[in-house]
C-alpha cells in the first residue's frame, strides 16, 4: 500500500490492517513515495515521512513499513517498486497493489501501468454504495481481469482486479496539516507517536505556534 503518508494518519492505518483481516495475510506493507505527486508539505522530509510511517506501525505486527522507495535513487514509479518487490518474493509469490478508486481511475496515465497485471494483482478499495462508472480505457482493462473472488487472488501470484469495499475513516492528510498550521490539535486523526513527532519536528507549521 502505497502513498505519500504526508503525515500518515489513522485512516490509511485502519484501512490497511482491515485489508490484512480480510485477505488474511501476514503482512501489509506500507510503502512511502520518496517523489510524491504534488510538492511536498514546507519542513517534511521524505525522511521524516519514513520515520512517521515507523513510528505508526511500531505496535501493529501485521502491518509494516517498506522504504524501498526513499532508499532507491529511481524514480518512485509504482512500476519500478513492482518489479523489486516480485524479485524479492519471487515469481509465485501473491502480490496485492493497494489504492482507492480515484487512484485507480488515473491509472492510464501512471508510467508502464499496463505492466502492473504482470507483476501483481490490484486491490482497489472503494466506499459503500460508490458506482464504478470509469472511462472506457480502464472500462476495459477493468472488464478483462476482474475478479470478485479473495481465493483467486490468493491462488495466483498477479494479474487480478478485485474491487473491495470499506468504510473509510473520513480523514485527510491535508486537514491534519491545516489544523497542525492554525494551531489546532489533530489528535485522534493520527496516532499518538506521530503527533508527537510532528511537534518535537516542527512540522506543518507547528514551530511558529511557539
Amino acid at each position: 500500500m502505497g502513498g505519500t503518508f504526508d503525515p500518515i494518519h489513522n485512516g490509511h492505518l485502519r484501512t490497511a490492517l482491515e485489508l490484512q483481516q480480510w485477505l488474511q495475510v501476514a503482512q501489509v506493507r506500507l510503502i512511502p513515495a520518496k517523489l510524491p505527486v504534488h510538492r511536498e508539505a514546507p519542513g517534511c522530509t521524505s525522511l521524516q515521512r519514513l520515520e512517521m510511517v515507523r513510528l505508526a506501525v511500531a505496535q501493529e505486527p501485521a502491518l509494516a513499513v517498506d522504504a524501498r522507495e526513499i532508499e532507491s535513487e529511481q524514480p518512485s514509479w509504482s512500476v519500478l517498486t513492482l518489479q523489486s518487490l516480485r524479485a524479492e518474493l519471487g515469481p509465485e509469490t501473491p502480490i496485492c497493489m493497494v489504492m482507492g478508486m480515484d487512484a485507480y481511475m488515473t491509472l492510464p496515465s501512471w508510467h508502464q501501468w499496463q505492466r502492473f497485471l504482470d507483476l501483481c494483482h490490484i486491490i482497489v478499495v472503494t466506499r459503500p454504495g460508490y458506482r464504478f462508472l470509469p472511462e472506457p480505457e480502464i472500462r476495459k482493462f477493468t472488464d478483462r481481469h476482474l475478479t470478485d473472488s479473495r481465493d483467486a487472488v490468493l491462488a495466483s501470484p498477479a494479474g487480478r482486479v478485485l474491487l473491495h469495499e470499506l468504510t473509510p475513516l473520513a480523514i485527510s492528510a491535508t486537514q491534519i496539516r491545516d489544523l497542525v498550521a492554525q494551531g489546532l490539535s489533530p489528535r485522534y486523526l493520527v496516532p499518538d507517536a506521530v503527533w508527537q513527532y510532528i511537534q518535537d519536528h516542527g512540522l506543518y507549521g507547528y514551530s511558529q505556534q511557539r
